[in-house]
């Protein structure tokens, strides 16, 4: 086996496997100084000012001259004089496939009676304003397994009690961008296939009115759909007691329901990552994005996210359209994300992290490129905005930042009923009601933190499987964990505090 990974013939620079000492021979020439695990290698002298090609695609342009076997990075690489702003061609459409033949793969699922299916069975505590969370907290905590177990005992089919509560909800525009974001979350939220019942708690006299939301999202009280007030009831304890008596009723409705053999049609994919280095790219996404395919062929969904980690690689999405109107609303995000960081005086290239950098990517460009192999090749349906419903079936786009938290509410708002997650970092994210896979990059982190990782695709980078074979046992590990198996950060309570509704527009 190699030392390095050469991704493609045109490429200017290979990927140490492992970290590599000055001298060591690479292709044909020595590299010069060390050069870390996942990072790059130049392959011949590039000249200041030159494109620099990984997957045949620039990532960035060379700062200064660079020699043959020199450690390619933010020291010698960056987005260029025009910040990373060239031509791409969108070519939408141009890489539309046949539909793939239909394939038949189930999960044992929860058929609700409106005929959707879900992958966890829950009650919900969601809050109107920041102001009510710790009465929804109260609440939920109440049914807490692992504080008072008898208040579920009777109810084993019940996953639990989730308070997801929020930091906004007031201070904001009634009718702008912000308010209009938060009531989709909500209401997504609220009519989830995971929610067997929900229950909303406000305040009374918050920006984000209870009857002014359930009427945007087209919502109705019922016997498994509760709302109320702290200032109408009479206080926190007093709100207390009312949520728990109205779950209470709910649990016995909440506990008839069993699993069922149901299509993998049923499954919604929600695309993260987060942590990610040098190899993902390489191991962790493009074998995710084997694994979308297969989904895509039996029928399911999966929703790729992100739009600041996509940023540069666009023009790989756009040629996947279905139709030109489908890649332009893409592009016209991303027009928007330009505009939207200029005005809060930042810039696109603010993303990679520290922690990226370290684990070897340069520039948002390489970035981007690593992220979009999460998406596979199966024609894009549609785009979506945050945490709009999502209706197509197939390969599906959400406008989100790259903010994990933020971005993996949008998609479970937007019906995502799982969530799988690359991280080459490292990476302890967990997601209610829906639960979340975490894929490791690299075999090094699989080893450190197992105790969060749910597959290891560092198989890949150690050449002991391919990147098909790894995902046929992602897309057998999303069977396994929507029929009902735990996923390891729902075995150590995640999911609460990671509800993280997007917050434009000021607060007031």
């Amino acid at each position: 086996m190699t030392p390095f990974i050469r991704l493609h013939p045109a490429d200017d620079v290979v990927i140490a496997r492992s970290q590599l000492v000055g001298g060591a021979q690479v292709e044909d020439f020595a590299v010069r100084g060390l050069i870390p695990a996942g990072h790059k290698v130049a392959t011949h002298a590039i000249a200041a000012g030159e494109p620099v090609r990984r997957y045949n695609q620039i990532i960035g342009f060379a700062s200064r001259p660079i020699a043959a076997g020199e450690h390619v990075h933010t020291h010698n690489l960056d987005m260029g004089p025009d910040k990373g702003d060239f031509a791409r061609d969108y070519a939408f459409g141009a890489d539309v496939k046949p539909t793939p033949a239909k394939r038949e793969a189930t999960f044992m699922g929860i058929k609700r009676a409106d005929g959707r299916v879900a992958t966890r069975n829950y009650i919900g505590v969601l809050t109107s304003v920041n102001c009510s969370a710790t009465a929804a907290r109260a609440i939920a905590d109440h049914f807490s397994r692992k504080t008072n177990p008898s208040a579920l005992a009777a109810f084993p089919n019940v996953d639990g009690i989730v308070a997801l509560t929020h930091g906004t909800g007031c201070g904001m525009d009634t009718q702008g961008m912000g308010m209009q974001i938060l009531e989709r979350t909500l209401t997504g939220y609220a009519t989830h296939p995971n929610f067997a019942g929900v229950l909303v708690v406000g305040l009374g006299c918050e920006a984000n009115q209870i009857n002014a939301w359930l009427a945007t999202g087209h919502l109705a009280e019922g016997e498994n759909f509760r709302t109320f007030n702290i200032q109408d009831t009479g206080g926190t304890r007093k709100t207390v007691d009312k949520g728990i008596a109205l779950i209470n009723e709910m649990l016995p409705r909440a506990n008839a329901v069993k699993r069922e053999p149901c299509s993998a049609a049923h499954i919604t994919i929600g695309l993260q990552c987060g942590g990610s280095d040098g190899y993902s790219g390489i191991s962790a996404n493009p074998a995710l994005g084997a694994a979308v395919d297969l989904l895509v062929a039996h029928g399911g969904t999966a929703i790729l996210s992100e739009t600041p980690e996509v940023y540069g690689a666009e023009h790989l999405l756009t040629r996947r359209a279905v139709k030109r109107e489908v890649g332009q609303k893409l592009v016209d995000r991303i027009r928007w994300w330009e505009h939207y960081t200029e005005i809060n005086e930042g810039e696109m290239n603010n993303n990679p992290s520290p922690g990226n950098k370290a684990g070897g990517l340069t520039t948002i460009l390489e970035k981007s490129l690593g992220a979009v192999a999460k998406g596979g090749t199966s024609n894009l349906e549609a785009v979506y905005e945050y945490a709009e419903p999502v209706t197509a079936h197939g390969f599906v786009y959400m406008d989100t930042p790259g903010y994990d938290p933020v971005s993996a509410t949008g998609q479970v708002a937007g019906g995502a009923n799982v969530i799988c997650f690359t991280t080459g970092r490292g990476s302890a994210y967990g997601c209610a009601p829906s639960p979340s896979l975490k894929l490791a990059t690299n075999s090094a982190l699989w080893k450190r933190q197992e105790e969060d990782m749910d597959i290891n695709c560092g198989e890949i980078v150690d050449g002991t499987a391919s990147i098909q074979e790894m995902g046929q046992r992602i897309f057998e590990l999303v069977l396994a964990t929507a029929s009902g198996e735990p996923s390891k950060s729902e075995k150590h309570g995640y999911g609460q505090n990671e509800f993280v509704p997007w917050q434009v527009g000021a607060v007031m």
